[in-house]
Parts: C-alpha cells; structure tokens; sequence
C-alpha cells in the first residue's frame, strides 16, 4: 500500500521544520562573513584542526535536546539551579549560553547578565543585587559574569579597594554555602584562553562591522592588564574554590570544541531522566456557522519585502 498526499504531508512538514533548525543554527554560527579574507586566513591558520561542522551540528542537536530533558526534570523535581560563566573578554561565555538557551522555555531558564550597579546599588549588601535574580523552583538562572566581577574587573580596573577586595573573599565561601544550604545547585565554569587567542577576537572583532559593538573600553584595557588579570584570576580560583561549590575550567581556544564540551559536563552534574509528560492530543476547532471574520484595513500589515 503506498502513501497517500495526506500521509507525506507530516513528513514533509517535519523535513522542514528539521530544514529551518539547522538555518537557525547557521544563523548563529554567522560570525566570519563580514570579515575580510586576510584575517580569515589568519584565524584559520591559528586554528588548524576545527571540528568539522557536521560533527560540530550533530552534536550541539543532541546535546540540545539533553538540555530539554535536563530542563523538564528541573520543572517537575522543583530543584533550583545557577550556573555561573565567567571567564576574560572574549573568551567565549556568551556563546555557551546561547546554545544552552537556544532551544529552552525563557519561562525557566533565565540569562542574567548585570550593567555596572547603580550609585544606589553600591551603597547596598554586595551580594543584594544578585539576589533578587535567584531561581524559584522549576528554574534555572545562568549569570553572564556574576558576583565575581569583585574579584576580577572592579578589582584590576581599581572600582573595589583592596578591603572590599578581602572582604568579598572572606564572605564568598559562605554566601554560596548559604545557596548550597537554601537547596540551590551552584555550578561556576570559568573559560580559559590564551592571550594570543584574546588579541585575535578582540582583532576580529574590530574589523568585523558585525561585532564591533562587543568591544568597549573596558574590553580594551583588559589587554593592557592582562597580567593584573591572571594573577586576580589566580588568587579568585585558589580563594573561592569550595567543596560545595567547585570551579570547573573550561579550554575555551576553540569556541565551538568549548561549547560541547560545557554543555557535556554540565548534563554530567544533575541526576535528569526522562519525565514522562500526558500523551497530546490537537482538539478539533470549533466552527461557528454565522462567523464571518473581519476584513482588516491593509496600512495595519507589514509589507511584504521579502
């Protein structure tokens, strides 16, 4: 017996929907177009043995559709999860977390990423302004930089003094051991690149019309202060490295390698399984014999450029 119309119709709506994920995942991968030759040939002699892009999509998908698991354990097992990214300029933490929210509910999964605190706000608790933006039951918040901007940026570029300094690492073990305590699963991945792999970005980034709004002045002298940068990063790690809350580094030289192997290790730390979900069903529509529906005026509509 062969296939009807009918019957190929959810195949072929199938093989387009899988068709515009993939346009999705190129859409975000659309980071060398503007670039000019010269300086593609440069990244690409630094980079020698990228992953081939088959391998790389294949599997971010699976990867993916762990998170999705990951995610609707988190809902129905009320659990409470942060993930902190942190790591130099560039390094590669917003790309990370826009695979891992990519295909997730916004409703759970929440990306915080903070501007430099208001006069109010440096008046307060240091850790007050994180606080309001901690996870319920059922979610998880991913901070782009978090509380550790003291250890780091407002250390090197002199907005702490050297007792905030100390004071914030006397008070950081047990503000995340608080967390711990409050029933919160506190992940901290910090994202390592070398310094010539930061002055290749921030060169990309500068030449690439695309990205030149990632780059600020702070960005800038984060090159100047590399050094200052490393030993903050030192001290950061070997300081606020706890047993109920442990850094993990993540090898960041290649973006997409980094991205697979976070979001790996990431699905390694929590117990998820499958939950098992009410079978759905699409009811039929109702349809109303007297309904006439209303013709609207064509100034209200986009126009159709494309």
């Amino acid at each position: 017996m062969t296939d009807t119309p009918f019957e190929d119709a959810p195949r072929d709506w199938l093989e387009a929907e899988l068709i515009d994920t993939l346009d999705e995942d190129f859409e975000i991968e659309f980071e060398d177009a503007i670039l000019s030759q010269e300086i593609r040939k440069i990244y690409n002699r630094a980079h020698p043995e990228q992953i081939d892009r088959k391998v790389y999509f294949q599997s971010l998908l699976r990867l993916q559709a762990e998170l999705i698991k990951l995610q609707d354990w988190v809902q129905h097992t009320g659990e409470k999860v942060v993930v902190l990214f942190e790591g130099r300029d560039a390094a590669g933490k917003g790309g990370v977390i826009k695979r891992i929210t990519q295909r997730l509910n916004p409703r759970l999964v929440r990306v915080v990423a903070l501007p430099a605190p208001s006069d109010r706000e440096k008046t307060q608790w240091y850790f007050q302004r994180y606080v309001s933006h901690l996870p319920a039951a059922g979610e998880i918040v991913l901070f782009d930089r978090s509380w550790y901007n003291r250890a780091g940026v407002e250390r090197v570029m002199g907005f702490a003094n050297d007792d905030q300094v100390e004071a914030f690492f006397h008070d950081v073990p047990e503000f995340e051991r608080m967390l711990v305590r409050s029933g919160i699963r506190l992940v901290k991945y910090w994202f390592s690149i070398t310094d010539e792999e930061q002055q290749m970005r921030f060169l990309m980034r500068i030449h690439d019309p695309m990205k030149q709004w990632k780059l600020s002045p702070m960005d800038l002298q984060s090159r100047v202060r590399w050094e200052q940068y490393t030993k903050a990063k030192e001290e950061m790690l070997q300081r606020s490295n706890i047993p109920e809350a442990p850094w993990y580094i993540v090898e960041g030289n290649d973006k997409k390698r980094a991205r697979l192997n976070c979001i790996d290790h990431l699905l390694t730390l929590f117990p998820y399984g499958p939950i098992s979900h009410e079978e759905i069903s699409l009811p039929e529509r109702v349809f109303k014999p007297d309904y006439e529906r209303a013709i609207l005026p064509r100034d209200l509509y986009v126009p159709s450029k494309y």
